[in-house]
């Protein structure tokens, strides 16, 4: 076998020998993350895949550009939750010695699988952000269109960046990386240096989306706000509600994605010690957690894809009082008010007057009645 192995690999040396350098965890390091992927695998594939039959079966929700970014997110999700698995534990956990096309045809799809889901979060910020600040004028700004234009290309982006080694990017005897075999220094530099730049973007457009609640929350303090309409209030509330939700969704997309790029930069830098490649492959799996989480914060805290949820299994009519009472408890973590009129959320209707005391209901009512972008 070595001596197929060996005349297979472009590379010189035996492809087992150098695939050995990479496999550094020991038995208990590996029942950890053996059962880390168990868990965290198929949790977040049925997580995602839920996801994507809810608005797959939802026309409504199919036309809307903010579910479309989140189906992207949750397609990618699922993609991770089995490419990363299976390729991860067979390489640490059973020590399998493919050849190297077979690991970087593994490993491109674990690429493709988190350049998509990282580039799904950059789609979703950017639609969160113009639904904030481009109230009014949001959908002609974003339309299904372009909606769908914007997926394509991050899929086309991500498949052609993931592919890239296995077409021929491959390092040389002194440019390969101590975290990937047959990876180059200066390809994997490029990955995280990209990665690290959509994080960024999606750090600014969330603290300004997180500036605008912080200036409503200001607003809903001062004796002005007794006068302000429905729309107006219902906007606010919804801004406040939501930077609690995008603290805890910054909070989280650093803690998971932070450590790996960390490692990827030092890579790049200076020769890493076995004990810095177990540790990198710890941080390996919260990529795998941030899958499993992302339909958790993007997806099911929906109201309008939880309503889709309930009619797909039958239990709309049935439980919509306790529907309507849980929405009236102002259970607005996902739908933002986007009125037909002006950007005060301000309608031709009589429900656009209602004082502010009216009844949470109404304030139910009247979100319900407006087309919505999720957030």
């Amino acid at each position: 076998i070595k001596n197929t192995l060996q005349k297979s690999n472009p590379i010189s040396g035996n492809t087992c020998v150098i695939l050995s350098n990479y496999m550094v965890l020991n038995h208990k390091e590996k029942m950890v993350i053996s059962w880390i992927c168990y868990l965290t695998g198929p949790i977040t594939f049925l997580e995602n895949i839920l996801v994507l039959v809810v608005i797959g079966s939802s026309a409504r929700l199919r036309q809307r550009p903010s579910y479309l970014f989140i189906g992207s997110l949750a397609l990618a999700d699922v993609l991770a939750s089995c490419f990363f698995p299976i390729s991860f534990l067979a390489f640490h956990i059973s020590n399998s010695c493919d050849s190297p096309k077979t690991y970087l045809l593994k490993l491109a799809g674990v690429t493709m699988a988190f350049t998509g889901s990282v580039g799904s979060l950059l789609l979703t910020a950017m639609d969160r952000y113009i639904c904030i600040h481009q109230a009014p004028n949001y959908k002609l700004l974003l339309t299904h269109r372009r909606a769908t234009l914007a997926i394509v290309a991050l899929w086309a982006v991500a498949i052609t960046i993931s592919f890239l080694p296995l077409m021929g990017w491959r390092c040389k005897r002194n440019t390969c990386s101590r975290l990937f075999p047959f990876i180059d220094q200066i390809y994997l530099c490029s990955w995280t240096g990209l990665l690290l730049a959509v994080l960024v973007f999606i750090l600014m457009a969330y603290a300004l989306i997180m500036w605008r609640a912080h200036q409503h929350e200001a607003n809903m303090r001062t004796p002005q706000a007794r006068n302000m309409t429905l729309g107006r209030q219902v906007r606010m509330r919804l801004d406040i509600h939501l930077a609690q939700t995008l603290g805890l969704i910054l909070l989280i997309l650093v803690v998971c994605w932070l450590p790996v790029l960390s490692f990827m930069v030092v890579d790049v830098f200076q020769q890493l010690t076995r004990e810095q490649q177990r540790a990198f492959a710890f941080c390996c799996t919260l990529c795998l957690v941030n899958s499993a989480i992302n339909p958790l914060l993007y997806a099911l805290r929906c109201r309008e894809l939880r309503r889709a949820f309930m009619r797909l299994l039958g239990f709309t009519d049935r439980f919509r009082p306790w529907m309507v009472w849980l929405w009236s408890k102002g259970n607005i973590t996902c739908i933002y008010n986007q009125g037909r009129g002006d950007g005060d959320g301000q309608t031709d209707n009589k429900e656009s007057n209602i004082s502010a005391g009216s009844t949470s209901e109404s304030h139910a009512r009247y979100d319900m009645r407006h087309n919505t972008c999720a957030i």
